[in-house]
């Protein structure tokens, strides 16, 4: 009977929003879902990449503990928690405040062990503007001559919280730079990346927190950065999504970067976010191939 019911509210109902990457899925409340229909939507996700699930009417706290059954929930180190709980991150801008999330990314991809999934629930949407986009970096990866992949899966590349300097500027939140500037070390991941349950590679670079890659000159370096950069912000590989308040939308970002675009000032955008962390870090998708030294 089980099996049944998580076949019928998950799998017929999952509308593809895009070429690439994209579903939605209707007549669910997340915070209702067993076991067995959790498992379901996290398959549905290693497809599909990002989900949203309209008039999602929870809590904060409601968020909170269906992201934690999804595995261990992420502190953020500097960002605005919520008041209920430190485990959801607020971003809350209006005519105080501009927003500034316009760098494509993954996040976390300067610890050692990124997010495995983001939950982000739309409290308060402008009436235009405010859209996030997300690129599926496995058909980006796919999309490369087969030289310059055979070069790429041999490469390791380092992530900071340097690169993002510019945006942290921007958000003009009182003590965040400083804090950033305690996290740890920066750390190096794969270039090339495998998924862990799908077994496919995807690019794992991003303009936020990618600073250079490992064995390059400086020059050579900055230079293939930017191609792939550019390469990942084909509109080819994207999908561009319209909010409305009380939606949830939930990546993948083992495969995805993600870009919230910053053009609704004055107006009111409020979302809160849960987080998810890898259980492992990223592994190499060609691991015979050994990274540069």
């Amino acid at each position: 009977m089980q099996s049944a019911l998580t076949q019928r509210y998950l799998f017929p109902e999952t509308v593809r929003l895009g070429p690439l990457l994209g579903g939605r899925i209707d007549g669910i409340q997340l915070h209702d879902l067993d076991d067995a229909q959790l498992a379901q939507l996290e398959a549905e996700l290693v497809r599909h990449k990002v989900l949203f699930f309209p008039e999602q009417q929870w809590t904060a706290l409601q968020q909170r503990d269906f992201a934690a059954r999804l595995g261990e929930l992420h502190v953020h180190p500097t960002f605005q928690a919520h008041a209920d709980t430190q485990e959801l991150v607020v971003f809350n801008y209006d005519e105080t405040r501009k927003g500034a999330n316009d760098t494509w990314h993954a996040d976390v991809t300067f610890a050692e062990r990124p997010l495995k999934y983001g939950v982000l629930h739309a409290e308060t949407i402008p009436e235009v503007g405010g859209d996030t986009l997300w690129v599926d970096a496995e058909a980006a990866y796919q999309a490369l001559s087969a030289p310059l992949r055979a070069l790429l899966d041999g490469l390791e590349a380092v992530h900071s919280v340097f690169p993002a300097l510019d945006y942290v500027n921007r958000l003009e939140q009182p003590g965040l730079l400083d804090n950033l500037l305690k996290l740890p070390d920066p750390t190096r991941h794969p270039v090339v990346r495998r998924h862990p349950v799908s077994g496919r590679p995807s690019l794992f670079v991003n303009r936020a927190f990618t600073a250079h890659i490992v064995g390059l000159t400086p020059a050579e370096s900055k230079a293939l950065l930017e191609l792939l950069f550019l390469h990942l912000e084909n509109p080819a590989f994207q999908l561009r999504w319209r909010w409305q308040a009380g939606y949830v939308a939930i990546w993948d970002n083992r495969s995805t970067q993600h870009l919230a675009v910053s053009d609704y000032f004055p107006a009111i955008r409020r979302v809160r976010r849960a987080a998810v962390l890898e259980e492992q870090r990223p592994t190499p998708a060609h691991p015979d191939k050994e990274a540069a030294q």
